[in-house]
């Protein structure tokens, strides 16, 4: 599964997804993780009502099952979630690796609801229809 990160400094999540310069953007399961690239953008970061700024990053996230941000709008989240992307605010600027390695842990229990859903994106839906059939 894929997970994105809104980072100023590629490090931490400490970036407001509209304003992020980079997003940095992660592979992981439950034993591993490995960075797969970092996805950086300069111009009219600041300039709020400018919805076109996030046209980029939305796409740059459209793969990932989940979003760690430090704020994202009312319209920024809804574009989120319309790309079934998950997005979750941190409380304070944290560390991406120990983010992945708390997520690592849920991942390794039993994952919530709303993240088993996540884990799915991307896998198409198999339906047996044989399955379906009542022979009674």
């Amino acid at each position: 599964m894929k997970v994105a990160f809104a980072t100023q400094d590629l490090k931490r999540v400490d970036a407001h997804f509209g304003w992020a310069k980079n997003i940095a953007i992660y592979e992981i399961s439950p034993d591993d993780y490995r960075f797969v690239e970092a996805v950086q953008f300069a111009s009219d970061l600041a300039e709020d009502g400018n919805e076109d700024k996030l046209t980029p990053k939305i796409e740059a996230i459209k793969d990932c099952a989940i979003l760690y941000v430090a704020a994202i709008g009312g319209s920024g989240a809804a574009r989120v979630v319309a790309n079934n992307v998950h997005p979750l605010k941190v409380a304070q600027p944290e560390l991406i690796s120990d983010l992945l390695e708390k997520l690592q842990g849920v991942l390794r229990g039993v994952p919530p609801p709303w993240l088993r859903k996540a884990l799915l994106k991307g896998e198409e839906r198999k339906l047996d229809f044989a399955d379906e059939v009542d022979n009674g």
